[in-house]
């Protein structure tokens, strides 16, 4: 998935009208044209972020490296709340820490982009099969009776999560940062409660002990650090719950920046952080939850309690 560039006026009609010109040059595959006239823009409205976002993204397509990454500067400085994601494709660069936080601006902005969609893209074209392999892996460690009383989605999504394990619980709560995501789960029905909410700042708001199993499938991707999370997530967990997650995943210990703009956790990192919590590893399986260009993505199916 991409971000459109985020359109807020530059304050000048001309070099927003030139703007619009730029990206109809692109469209019809003329980069060498829409990038001359971005030069243009940025030099006369030098705060233009998505100008400068969609300069930057000319130059890195036509191997400007360097030209790349000062327009790619040129836009986080313009834009404080980093809404393109410069500062993440900045640390792709090799610019930056890779493994900063990323912005919840930048996170919302893509899935409410992409929600309507986005079931057909990630079950249909991806294979993603995350809310199956969960299941799975609960079902293992579960009691017999595999009944929850009390189940939190985290990064819920268009809620296929959450038809998953809907028979499994009494209730279920989903929170996305995506309203756009929020409003397709709502279409699903199988939630009792369903926030729009940065799942950190959700779960510091949480009863301590209020669940007994919370799930995250494919959402770490879009954390760099596990271990703050971890610790929210055992706080929010009842004596004896679970905590049920995945991650795409490298050889290496920490955590990695993909060119895909998401993050992969070495085991070593995973490990850590749930010990961290004051929780046990109980499962940890390499797995594939989806494809990338057809090939299987690496992850690692983690349960703690």
């Amino acid at each position: 998935m991409s971000v459109q560039p985020v359109f807020v006026s530059s304050g000048d009609l001309v070099a927003d009208r030139r703007y619009r010109w730029a990206l109809d040059y692109l469209d019809r595959g003329d980069a060498a044209a829409s990038a001359d006239i971005l030069r243009q823009v940025v030099e006369d409205a030098p705060g233009f972020a998505a100008a400068w976002f969609a300069l930057a993204t000319i130059r890195e397509r036509t191997g400007d490296r360097n030209g790349a990454i000062a327009a790619f500067v040129a836009a986080r400085d313009a834009d404080p709340e980093d809404r393109h994601g410069a500062r993440l494709h900045l640390a792709r660069l090799g610019v930056g820490r890779a493994t900063s936080a990323m912005a919840a601006d930048f996170v919302r902005r893509l899935f409410d982009q992409h929600a309507p969609e986005f079931d057909e893209a990630l079950v249909g074209r991806l294979g993603y099969r995350g809310p199956e392999l969960l299941l799975e892996a609960v079902q293992e460690l579960a009691p017999a009776s595999m009944r929850f009383e009390a189940v939190l989605d985290l990064g819920c999504g268009t809620g296929l999560a959450g038809v998953a394990f809907k028979p499994y619980c009494v209730r279920l709560t989903g929170v996305d940062v995506s309203p756009g995501m929020i409003e397709q789960a709502l279409g699903k029905s199988v939630y009792d409660r369903l926030a729009a909410a940065e799942l950190m700042a959700f779960l510091a708001g949480e009863a301590a002990a209020d669940y007994d199993l919370v799930l995250a499938s494919d959402v770490f991707v879009y954390v760099a650090d596990l271990a703050p999370v971890c610790a929210a997530v055992a706080s929010v967990l009842k004596p004896g719950g679970l905590f049920a997650f995945t991650v795409e995943t490298h050889d290496d210990p920490g955590v990695r920046l993909q060119e895909t703009l998401r993050y992969a956790h070495g085991a070593e990192h995973v490990r850590a952080a749930i010990e961290g919590a004051g929780l046990r590893v109980l499962k940890a399986q390499s797995v594939s939850t989806r494809t990338e260009k057809g090939v299987p993505v690496p992850g690692l199916l983690a349960v703690a309690g």
